[in-house]
């Protein structure tokens, strides 16, 4: 394979595409069809074409799940293909769109509440977000569903049904640098507690859901903006911080090309040396003290991103005994080899801390 960043992307990316809704078949079909990374999105926009067309076919016959489980795979499939395609902005804006519209359609069919919200932000951004609620179930908890560095708000939707199915509402968003944002120009920021608090104003604005039961979770560098809310945010309840960084800055220089390429694009940085400046300022150091309810700090044993004897030990100890650490063994970046292990068990944590007659 002449291209390293596909070889790459081929050795390393699978366990999070098909935990995330990618059919294994399909990821081996379109990868076999990759040889240079400028057909990355192509091929995968292709495969989100072909079930983009049997949604519609099974709109028309009225099989209206198997539409919803259609839409949402050709989402993933525009979304994979150009989460990391920096070099190509007007190719991965396409990708992006189709990527947003396909999960529209999609939530629009699923069982159960899907809202589509908008929410007032700081500095006059509005925040897009997915609120889903679970059936039957009044003034529920929330969970506030924060995506990471090339992740966005509609692939936490199999995180969220681990939540739901437990009778908690999820919000997933995308802030500054993620989804909807990174398409309007927004860069990364690093005070991403200021986005959390429009968040939970809006969660307390609504007599829908429980404002005194307030979780947040995020993933990778979205674990990060998590922990830093945590301790920003006193409205949070419980917090789970996965696979995040205790400073961008620190890792910027190790992790993979394509990482590495997506932090110089999405601070809105010209060049390495400019991002590595720009991520010092996205860092936990004299915050993790403030801490006022529990967090849950998740890691894989084998992170190729944050190593797990920098990151989470660093979090971990500075959380004191707010935090509880899971190190799990074997485990790749987010532990997307074996979600399993973590994710059910993360939203069972998650309830019973929002469930607490404590709180």
């Amino acid at each position: 394979m002449a291209d390293e960043r596909v070889a790459s992307a081929v050795r390393n990316w699978a366990p999070r595409f098909i935990a995330n809704g990618i059919d294994y078949n399909d990821y081996l079909a379109a990868t076999s069809r990759i040889e240079e990374w400028k057909d990355w999105c192509r091929v995968f926009s292709e495969l989100g074409d072909k079930h983009y067309g049997l949604g519609e076919d099974a709109v028309r016959e009225g099989r209206t799940l198997s539409a919803a489980q259609h839409y949402f795979q050709a989402s993933m499939a525009y979304h994979f293909g150009k989460y990391m395609f920096v070099d190509y902005p007007d190719e991965r804006l396409q990708a992006s769109r189709r990527a947003q519209e396909s999960y529209r359609l999609s939530a629009k069919l699923w069982p159960g509440v899907v809202e589509h919200v908008s929410i007032p932000g700081p500095s006059g951004l509005i925040i897009p977000g997915i609120l889903r609620k679970p059936e039957h179930q009044s003034c529920p908890p929330i969970v506030v569903l924060i995506p990471g560095l090339d992740s966005v708000k509609e692939e936490l939707h199999r995180y969220g049904d681990d939540f739901l199915s437990r009778g908690m509402a999820v919000l997933a968003i995308d802030g500054p640098g993620q989804g909807e944002l990174e398409d309007a120009g927004v860069p990364m920021w690093p005070n991403y507690e200021a986005i959390v608090s429009a968040v939970v104003d809006y969660t307390e604005s609504r007599g829908d859901l429980d404002r005194e039961r307030i979780g947040v979770m995020g993933v990778s560098v979205g674990g990060y903006y998590a922990a830093r809310a945590a301790a920003c945010e006193p409205r949070i309840k419980a917090t789970i911080e996965s696979g995040g960084a205790y400073c961008l800055a620190d890792d910027f220089d190790t992790v993979p090309l394509l990482t590495r390429q997506a932090f110089i694009a999405r601070s809105g940085k010209g060049s390495a040396e400019e991002a590595r400046d720009y991520l010092l300022q996205f860092t936990l150091e004299g915050l993790l003290s403030q801490l006022s309810h529990p967090m849950l700090v998740i890691h894989g044993e084998h992170d190729r991103l944050f190593p797990v004897e920098d990151s989470p030990q660093h979090i971990a100890d500075e959380a004191g005994e707010k935090a509880e650490l899971w190190v799990v063994k074997g485990g790749n970046h987010l532990v997307n080899n074996m979600p399993y292990l973590v994710r059910t068990r993360q939203a069972d944590w998650m309830m019973q801390q929002l469930t607490s007659d404590s709180i």
